[in-house]
């Protein structure tokens, strides 16, 4: 167990290996260096946010809130317009991805308004009993 006053000591400091040493046979990996036109893997999302699909992105969104009483019935149309404007943007612009997005923000704005007329629906008939 280290002494309180041992603290205080410098530590020394370890030695370097030479770069050149052939002794060690270990493959190393090289380190992925972004292409100068490839912005998607040099930013921090890694290429999983479509920004350069706003449509896309828009439509993902609309998808996911659609499920909300009150506005489902709203965002759900909202999402599809969105969602197949989106794919016919990434069908003439390939770097701008997205395709996922666009197609969750269709399939959500199909069902989130029947989902929600369903839940209330359900509410409303235990409710009676």
């Amino acid at each position: 167990m280290p002494r309180d006053d041992d603290d205080d000591r410098p530590r020394r400091a370890r030695p370097r290996r030479e770069d050149n040493d052939d002794d060690d046979e270990r493959p190393r990996r090289k380190r992925r260096r972004p292409d100068d036109d490839d912005e998607e893997a040099s930013d921090g999302t890694g290429g999983v946010i479509p920004y350069k699909n706003g449509l896309a992105l828009a439509a993902y969104y609309c998808g996911v809130f659609c499920f909300i009483p009150g506005v489902g019935c709203i965002l759900g149309p909202v999402a599809i317009v969105l969602g197949v404007m989106g794919i016919l943007h990434v069908n003439k612009h390939p770097k701008a991805r997205g395709t996922g997005h666009a197609v969750f923000g269709i399939v959500g704005g199909l069902i989130g308004p029947f989902v929600i007329i369903g839940v209330i629906t359900a509410i409303g008939l235990f409710a009676k009993k």
